[in-house]
């Protein structure tokens, strides 16, 4: 272990960095609305299946490959694989696709900060207003924003591990927490809320089919950060001595109670603001239900409490997914930051500036792919659709390259690195793991059937993504 090598300053300090990662735009909408139009509570069952059978041992290895090598997930891949070129180009996926998600999650979280002024100043009917959101995501104060969100995440991150990243969670999480129970409280109480929660959480097993068990082990893998290369980064800054299974089961149960709770704050809000609301017309996007149905929702509220009333709740939304955008990105920005640290040598403050300029550029462009610039809005076509540059990152980095991202953990650990290091990593500081059922079933899932289940995802996500061809579905 590198004398130098930062270290997060407390367990709960990394327990918080770790689920502010996981907590993020997804969890806040995109999983309340996904659990409503794919059954309710048997989705939620099957999403809590997958979190804990599937996804927190593929968390394990990544958080077991950074702790026992102290390296970003290029030089891990390097360090444990002994040089191997063909382990290198996992490194690099792993680094390249923080990056490039981090590019499109910029252009969001500006957007949801632009939303958060405008409430704040009373600005709640001009959002409401079906032709605002076009009319927002193509304007130049934008790039003001911009330069706001940026700056945000440049302090934090400059701060380092332990200043920086651990006491932004350390205020922001709990903070988060606090806004959503209180949302959550005020919600049930309005009248016909109830209805909501029973579209929530009331299992309806008749929808269950194949693509909504995939599309649960979507949310379930891409919520809790997996396949980005912030587990083994922040596995990295862990003290040898921790015990990373216990760590690694707070952060899964962390995560899945914010989305749950979140679900019992979206859904009673839509159907006590709107008694007639049919499920059916709830919209598949995160990004559609933030910026263009919640607004309405919200504003519909002033017949109770006022405009002023309103806005303010307005406002604490916002400022909650705010939080949660920020949080993720940080985590998602550090893993190439600290590539390029330890890659190369340099300063926090240079890596930092290095390639928040290039992450700025790539977000400008992205920015211009709703109508500004045409190039970028019509950059590509495939499976019969034209895609701009926007849609091309998170269909190809998102959508595509995690789960693959995914599976080579499972393989380098268990067939690379080998599973006597992956347990005896794990065993380390945690005296219960050893030699338990919990042990034994990570090592057994993550050599058999977990990289089955990923490469069956990733085969059928390129199908559907590119050729217009669902495999499952």
């Amino acid at each position: 272990m590198s004398a130098d090598r930062e270290q997060f300053g407390s367990r709960l300090g990394f327990i918080l960095a770790a689920a502010g990662s996981a907590v993020g735009i997804g969890n806040m909408v995109g999983f309340p609305v996904a659990a409503t139009k794919n059954g309710g509570g048997a989705f939620l069952l099957i999403y809590a299946v997958f979190v804990f059978l599937i996804c927190l041992p593929v968390m394990l290895a990544e958080m077991s490959v950074g702790r026992h090598s102290r390296k970003d997930p290029l030089g891990a891949y390097n360090k444990l694989s002994n040089g191997e070129p063909h382990w290198k180009v996992a490194g690099w996926l792993s680094i390249i696709t923080p990056f490039m998600i981090a590019v499109f999650y910029l252009v969001i979280t500006v957007w949801i900060f632009g939303y958060l002024l405008h409430s704040i100043i009373g600005n709640l009917d001009m959002l409401a207003d079906p032709n605002t959101f076009n009319d927002f995501i193509n304007a130049p104060m934008l790039f003001v924003y911009m330069a706001f969100v940026v700056g945000i995440i440049y302090l934090i991150l400059q701060g380092g591990v332990k200043e920086g990243i651990e006491k932004a969670a350390k205020v922001m999480m709990p903070t988060l927490f606090i806004m959503l129970i209180a949302l959550v409280i005020f919600v049930l109480t309005l009248d016909n809320a109830m209805a909501g929660v029973e579209y929530y959480l009331v299992p309806d097993f008749s929808k269950i089919n194949a693509g909504v068990v995939s599309a649960a082990l979507s949310q379930a893998f891409f919520s809790l950060s997996l396949g980005m290369g912030i587990m083994i980064t922040y596995g990295s800054y862990i003290n040898s001595k921790a015990d990373v299974p216990g760590a690694a089961k707070m952060v899964a149960l962390t995560d899945t109670a914010v989305a749950f709770i979140a679900g019992l704050l979206i859904l009673p809000a839509v159907f006590s603001f709107n008694p007639d609301t049919n499920t059916a017309d709830l919209s598949d996007s995160s990004v559609g239900m933030i910026f263009t149905f919640l607004p309405k929702i919200f504003l519909a509220l002033q017949a109770t409490i006022g405009y002023m009333g309103a806005s303010i709740v307005a406002s604490l939304f916002f400022l909650l997914v705010f939080f949660a955008a920020i949080t993720s990105i940080v985590s998602i920005f550090e893993v190439p930051v600290a590539a390029l640290m330890d890659e190369k040598q340099v300063s926090r403050k240079k890596a930092l500036g290095i390639l928040g300029l290039l992450l700025v550029i790539m977000a400008g462009l992205a920015s211009t792919s709703f109508g500004i610039i045409g190039f970028f809005t019509e950059f590509v076509g495939y499976a019969g659709q034209t895609k701009s540059m926007f849609d091309v990152i998170v269909d190809v980095f998102y959508d595509t390259i995690l789960p693959l991202n995914g599976l080579l953990i499972c393989l380098f650990v268990i067939y690379r690195w080998k599973k006597a290091n992956f347990n005896a990593e794990l065993d380390k500081g945690a005296p219960n793991y050893k030699s338990s059922f919990f042990e034994k079933y990570v090592d057994f899932s993550v050599g058999t059937f977990i990289p089955v289940i990923l490469l069956l995802v990733f085969i059928n996500t390129v199908a559907l993504k590119y050729f217009g061809v669902a495999l499952v579905g």
